[in-house]
């Protein structure tokens, strides 16, 4: 059978894209102005297209955009392009939804330490600074959409609007603020991302005052019962609300499952235990309750980078941070097989084949999240990782694909987000190579779209390939 062509008409009126990156801010801005004098379309034309659903590549594929919404998606040379549209050439190049993070932590941005690393930017007001640096690095990684799991309020939620504004380049935020805990471990009391309780009463005011002062999501931590979790689940659904639970333990996993929680974050990962019991995978799966293992961000973090340990000097982030930030995050580095959060990480890598593989061959509803800002765990790397991981152990790259798309947005409660069909959201990214082939190909992201605004990659503003 002969490959479609794309039309010559189209041919010669494609723009190439270029190597470097301009800057995001001033894209976005150009995209508003162009908006405010009309609609604003794009086609992207020629490249592979993988839509979300686990279902077989559409080749030489067309993808049009008009504003912030995809208009049709089809073969390229099907596509009836109006006049006076951008078209952004992908070919030899694979299309796919921009992705989306169920775990990321943006006041983090790998440094090795938390106890230096909390006084050292709270010393230096650095705290909206390091958010704004977080949140352009996962866009720049193809991250589209973020849910953030823990952080101070009111600066979360600041960086939350900016982005929505378009003052500061990022991705669609979901923040929970601080997690609501009985315990406050190790962490510094300030900057303020725990919430202490006692009684399940005390549990549902605090997720009541969490929803008031405007978070989308809440996040239940460590030390909960029963009691607990059901008082948390109950204050938030009464608002429309979805609650992540950081477990590990069996007893904790099942605690949150029976007791409304929505997604079991963490769960199977940490060497805290064995593989759980057949009778609970088997009860979480008929639940049809997501899981986000967060696999990769100590277990295969930490054995990749004693194999690699270059990767800590990755030049992007010395241009991202500037020098004062840059060097302090390099000083955390210098014994990172000594760092207090890596303690547990030989029985956490003894464990993570079976922990993350129990959940792979179960066909439970898994999501994908990162944890990314935790020491060693670059923000820029993003999903990547994880996503390998996933597919090392024998996840198909198509359902690994998925997972972190049309998946993350059904747990996220979001039917506009996660697929590359009419109708929905333009939230997509280009790479440079088949992630069918080469899963890592997905570090490889040459442009960045999100809500039909080019973030990254675009045309105009580089020299042609």
């Amino acid at each position: 059978m002969r490959r479609p062509l794309i039309p010559t008409l189209v041919l010669l009126l494609l723009c190439l894209v270029g190597a470097p990156e301009a800057d995001a801010q001033a894209q976005a801005r150009s995209q508003t102005k162009t908006q405010a004098a009309g609609p604003r379309r794009l086609a992207f034309v020629g490249g592979m297209l993988l839509d979300g659903y686990d279902v077989p590549p559409l080749h030489h594929a067309a993808v049009l955009v008009e504003n912030d919404t995809i208009t049709w998606v089809g073969r390229a040379a099907d596509a009836k392009i109006p006049a006076g549209t951008r078209i952004i050439d992908t070919s030899g190049r694979v299309m796919l939804p921009g992705l989306i993070d169920l775990h990321v932590h943006l006041k983090n941005i790998g440094h090795g330490d938390y106890a230096r690393w909390d006084p050292w930017l709270m010393e230096r007001n650095l705290l909206p600074t390091i958010n704004a640096i977080s949140a352009k690095q996962l866009l720049m990684a193809g991250v589209t959409s973020a849910v953030e799991l823990g952080a101070q309020i009111p600066e979360i939620l600041n960086t939350r609007d900016s982005i929505a504004k378009g003052e500061i380049p990022g991705p669609r935020m979901f923040v929970s603020g601080p997690w609501i805990t009985r315990s406050l471990g190790s962490y510094q009391p300030k900057p303020v991302r725990q919430i202490l309780i006692d009684t399940p009463e005390e549990a549902a005011r605090a997720t009541e005052d969490l929803i008031a002062k405007g978070v989308d999501v809440i996040k239940a931590y460590v030390g909960l019962t029963p009691a607990h979790y059901k008082a948390i689940a109950d204050a938030a659904h009464k608002h429309g609300k979805r609650v992540h639970a950081h477990v590990y333990a069996e007893r904790d996993t099942r605690a949150a499952l029976e007791n409304g929680i929505d997604v079991l974050t963490h769960a199977g990962s940490a060497g805290t235990a064995p593989p759980y019991t057949p009778e609970l995978i088997t009860d979480i799966v008929n639940a049809g309750r997501p899981v986000v293992v967060t696999a990769a961000h100590r277990s295969w973090v930490f054995p990749d980078t004693v194999a690699f340990p270059e990767r800590l000097q990755d030049p992007q982030l010395r241009a991202d941070f500037g020098p004062e930030i840059y060097a302090e995050v390099q000083r955390s580095f210098e014994n990172f097989q000594g760092l207090s959060y890596m303690s547990r990480v030989d029985r956490e890598v003894s464990f993570r084949e079976r922990g993350l593989g129990q959940f792979i061959e179960s066909g439970a509803i898994l999501g994908m999240g990162t944890d990314s800002g935790t020491p060693l765990n670059f923000h820029t790397e993003a999903l990547w990782r994880e996503i390998k991981a996933h597919v090392d152990l024998g996840m198909s790259p198509r359902r690994a694909i998925m997972a972190a798309t049309r998946i993350n947005a059904r747990i996220l409660g979001r039917n506009d987000l996660g697929t590359l069909e009419a109708g929905k959201l333009a939230d997509l990214i280009v790479v440079n190579g088949d992630p069918l082939f080469d899963i890592q190909a997905l570090g490889r992201v040459e442009i960045v779209v999100k809500g039909g605004v080019i973030f990254k990659g675009d045309p105009a503003t580089a020299p042609a390939r």
